[in-house]
């Protein structure tokens, strides 16, 4: 598969009060054509840094990046001229109407008044915008903000968006709606470099992913080939009476072969499971050897896991990183923002 974005040895450094910040520490990276790559890693990692010097906003001090083949230094207008940007906060002005930041952007990407206007209707309709298209921005929930902001980024029909921690801030509703629209995009053959610091969000959308810490990616793969590799499945029996704790690790050593973890606060029984084991392959010998149940699951590997594995840190941001926003960034080009 041709590779919308190529990376390589990418460096980056900023004077702090504290002295000198590597925020990027010779990075490589590889997003396919046509896919939602994730960009996954603790607050500091480097994932905005990434996305700033992939979008033509900021040079890299060593290291090189192209963009659909363009190097985004040397042809940066070109680089422009395919990619749309959304930030982590809607960059969309709050007293004009969704229909006018739509026809202005459609203007300033080169756009005749016409077809910024055609094309101004055409993604409020897709975007479910078009019944408040013409109240001002400032009256809209943080969902239709966001959406009229993804829709801004796509006046001028990208091949490749940045989508910047796009549903930090918004509620469940309409984060599902966005993510609804981002699988869309992808439908379309648009690619998307997602960074997300929500793990439920990168699980749902991401076709690969790079888990990235301390300036570097330190691991590549799919959601299901990065969670196989933190370990197998297990499952979980938790009991009525503690009285069946040993007869129900008995059965589940010999059904699996494996020792199983007491849990005896939770009333838990714990043991990992191979491809092909079921719960009914559990569950019946359980019952026949007169082992209450109360209940009985397989638990798979989550990125949260793999997170932890790989950064020694959980990949869920704390509730006060969950709301903490940069402003969003806009490139007025032919191209994107």
């Amino acid at each position: 598969m041709p590779a919308a974005v190529l990376a390589s040895g990418l460096s980056k450094s900023f004077e702090g009060r504290r002295g000198v910040v590597t925020a990027l520490d010779k990075l490589d990276l590889t997003v396919p054509e046509g896919t939602i790559h994730g960009l996954l890693g603790p607050n500091g990692a480097g994932k905005t840094t990434v996305v700033r010097i992939l979008s033509t906003l900021l040079k890299p001090d060593a290291g090189r990046a192209e963009v659909f083949g363009f190097d985004v230094e040397k042809d940066a207008w070109r680089v422009r001229a395919t990619i749309g940007l959304t930030g982590q906060d809607a960059a969309v002005d709050r007293v004009m109407t969704g229909r006018e930041n739509l026809r202005m952007f459609g203007r300033l990407f080169g756009l005749s008044k016409r077809a910024a206007a055609a094309r101004a209707d055409e993604l409020l309709q897709r975007f479910d915008l078009d019944g408040a298209a013409d109240r001002q921005v400032k009256t809209y929930s943080g969902g239709m903000r966001r959406r009229l902001d993804l829709a801004a980024s796509l006046m001028a029909r990208p091949r490749l968006i940045f989508l910047d921690e796009p549903t930090t801030g918004l509620d469940p509703r309409s984060r599902i709606q966005v993510w609804g629209l981002v699988r869309e995009l992808r439908e379309e053959g648009t690619t998307i470099l997602l960074t997300t610091q929500y793990l439920e969000e990168a699980d749902q959308l991401a076709d690969s992913l790079s888990v990235i810490d301390h300036g570097r990616v330190i691991k590549n793969g799919t959601p299901d080939e990065l969670k196989a590799e933190v370990g197998p499945d297990w499952v979980d029996v938790t009991l009525v009476d503690s009285a069946d704790f040993d007869t129900a690790t008995e059965v589940l050593r010999g059904k699996l072969g494996v020792e199983p973890v007491v849990d005896l606060e939770a009333m838990r029984v714990r043991a990992p499971v191979s491809d092909g084991d079921t719960i009914a392959d559990m569950l019946y010998p359980l019952k026949d050897a007169g082992v209450a149940v109360s209940d009985v699951a397989l638990r798979r590997p989550t990125l949260d896991d793999v997170f932890l594995a790989v950064t020694g840190r959980s990949g869920e941001p704390a509730s006060n990183d969950r709301t903490r926003a940069a402003k969003g960034a806009r490139i007025p080009t032919k191209g994107g923002r």
